[in-house]
């Protein structure tokens, strides 16, 4: 068995995410046991270490290694953060601190990709509809987020990230929802708030999309909010367009400079799934798999 010493996995690196830097930043917005009734927390540190180690390696979570303490102990925790939003107000607190400093690249880049649902992911009742798990949402979800595509149950992470790459919202759905329909809740769900006085900031100057996002109703809703639109224009598009003459409007702008910043997006899906519990879903729940994709992006931020 590894000791625990003064609240550190015995100094193996290999169990251990966090700088100490990173930590205490994070430290002071958890929850705290004080005035609550039952048993204290167990150290903080060590119990969120566990959960990044199951996501990290996707293990189950009653074969984490003795080091991050009773098993139970560090599922139970997640649960609970997974419920209240802990990861969500950590997240809008680094991006407010971010946006504060400057360091929010407001292109944003908007995609989706695909996650095969594990068997162990699939054996609740599941709603096949395009509604999604957001922030907005954790105490009352109204569906587990499976679907079934062409490569089986699976699950969708439709994500929007900065000009770099680093996630400034994130939404799980089934794997069989529609992109284009999920471009508005994507859009809404960044909220970025002032460390001061102010409302937050949730209108990019730019948002770039792939043509899976082409649609009237978005370019319609991007050009209401006075938003940049970089999304191209698929083949059977131009061709209804040009087939309409007059009546089918104007070609849409397109700058294909700009665009080539999308793949940004490519690779902040690469980097959250580098996390195996992130690649593949093996929580029942989609509530605690959405927790998980929450830790990863406070810990991308915190890595700036």
């Amino acid at each position: 068995m590894i000791g625990v010493r003064a609240g550190r996995l015995g100094g193996v690196s290999r169990f251990e995410v966090f700088t100490d830097e990173q930590w205490a930043r994070i430290e002071p917005m958890l929850p705290s046991s004080d005035g609550q009734r039952g048993r204290p927390f167990r150290n903080h540190r060590q119990v969120v270490e566990g959960i990044v180690y199951r996501y990290r390696c996707g293990i189950a979570w009653r074969d984490l290694p003795p080091a991050f303490g009773p098993w139970q102990t560090v599922w139970k925790r997640h649960r609970r953060f997974s419920r209240d939003g802990t990861w969500d107000r950590i997240h809008a607190l680094l991006l407010a601190e971010a946006d504060a400093s400057g360091g929010i690249d407001w292109t944003v880049s908007v995609d989706a990709t695909i996650n095969r649902a594990h068997q162990h992911a699939t054996n609740l009742s599941r709603a096949t509809g395009t509604q999604g798990i957001t922030g907005n949402c954790l105490r009352n979800p109204t569906t587990n987020a499976v679907g079934r595509s062409r490569g089986g149950l699976s699950t969708k992470i439709h994500h929007a990230c900065d000009g770099k790459g680093r996630p400034l919202a994130f939404i799980i759905g089934p794997g069989q929802g529609s992109d284009s329909r999920m471009f508005p809740v994507v859009l809404a769900a960044i909220s970025v708030p002032r460390t001061g006085r102010g409302r937050a900031r949730n209108r990019p100057d730019t948002v770039l999309g792939d043509k899976a996002y082409s649609s009237r109703a978005n370019r319609d809703l991007l050009r209401a909010k006075k938003i940049k639109t970089v999304i191209p224009e698929p083949r059977d598009q131009i061709a209804n367009r040009k087939r309409k003459g007059s009546r089918g409007g104007r070609p849409v702008d397109f700058d294909s400079e700009t665009y080539k910043g999308r793949a940004v997006v490519e690779q902040s899906f690469n980097l959250f799934k580098q996390w195996r519990c992130i690649a593949t879903r093996y929580d029942k729940l989609a509530l605690t798999y959405r927790a998980g994709v929450a830790l990863y992006a406070c810990l991308i931020w915190l890595r700036q």
